[in-house]
């Protein structure tokens, strides 16, 4: 994979902490929970190019035993500091310039996610925490460090909670790139990339992000099924809701839903289509709620 980290470090922090960025560090995990013991530090080779900056020319997952990744718990998300290191804007990599976000407020994306594993296993990330490829973590090239997301598998449903403390992936069309454990939790590994929706979490308002109480027109046996659903709309007036949810079933888009959830103490009525599955569906019904003139709709889990 095309990896950048470090990069973004050096750009911010320069010369005078660039003895850091070559550490490394063994794992040693024991169940469901991973300790980190230093081992002899890598001599300092900040100033090589990525080609020949890491032990291993290629990424890679681990080699067995491996962790049962099933075991190991989602950081909770909380309010941090930004960090120090890694939010320098704008910077450039590869030619590249990029814009740090001011807040991740509202951010909601679809695109590509890919991983990072062994190859980075024990440097320093943008952040300058060191990356283990056993936490739930990712990198992103706009989001502030930290920031806490879910990430959810377009393709099968899954989601996974991260905390986004690194810079890339910087390849065109990707938009996150998810620590190993991240992507075995969501299935992105090891077939290596995937269509997936990244949220950014409020931690003072976690509960925003889930499932919507069903009221109304809602199927609730289906309504909490697995699957993957597209937002048409979010109305203050009810009455709203129930116009474009009628005219999105005289369209035949698909099974449409109106679902109830409170934001802050204010009540509001989405309209949803699904639960659909796979990302052809995805798209299918994506392509003919755009040909009624509507919004793009946003994706979220049931």
């Amino acid at each position: 994979m095309n990896r950048a980290l470090g990069i973004v470090v050096a750009l911010a922090v320069g010369v005078v902490l660039s003895g850091c960025a070559s550490n490394e560090v063994r794992h040693s995990h024991h169940g469901g929970s991973g300790s980190t013991s230093s081992s002899t530090a890598l001599p300092n080779n900040t100033h090589l190019d990525q080609s020949e900056r890491y032990r291993l020319e290629h990424d890679r997952g681990p080699g067995r035993p491996a962790v049962d990744i099933s075991t190991l718990r989602e950081p909770v998300p909380r309010a941090l500091p930004r960090s120090r290191y890694g939010n320098k804007s704008p910077y450039t990599v590869n030619g590249e310039t990029y814009h740090v976000l001011s807040s991740a407020e509202g951010y909601d994306e679809t695109g590509l996610a890919s991983w990072y594993g062994k190859k980075f296993d024990g440097y320093l990330t943008s952040s300058m925490e060191r990356y283990d490829m056993y936490k739930f973590t990712a990198a992103s090239k706009v989001l502030p460090l930290p920031t806490f997301a879910r990430v959810t598998n377009l393709a099968n449903g899954k989601s996974v909670i991260v905390k986004v403390n690194d810079r890339g992936p910087f390849v065109d069309g990707r938009i996150i790139d998810l620590s190993y454990a991240a992507a075995v939790r969501i299935g992105v590994w090891p077939q290596g990339t995937a269509r997936v929706e990244v949220q950014a979490i409020d931690p003072a308002h976690p509960a925003e992000l889930s499932a919507p109480t069903a009221v109304g027109h809602t199927n609730t046996a289906s309504q909490t099924g697995q699957g993957v659903w597209l937002q048409v709309g979010s109305f203050a007036n009810q009455q709203n809701a129930r116009q474009l949810a009628t005219r999105l079933r005289r369209a035949g888009v698909g099974p449409v839903h109106v679902s109830h959830v409170t934001v802050r103490g204010r009540g509001f009525s989405r309209v949803r289509v699904g639960p659909l599955q796979g990302v052809a569906d995805v798209q299918r019904v994506r392509a003919a709620i755009e040909a009624m003139g509507l919004p793009t709709p946003k994706v979220a889990l049931n």
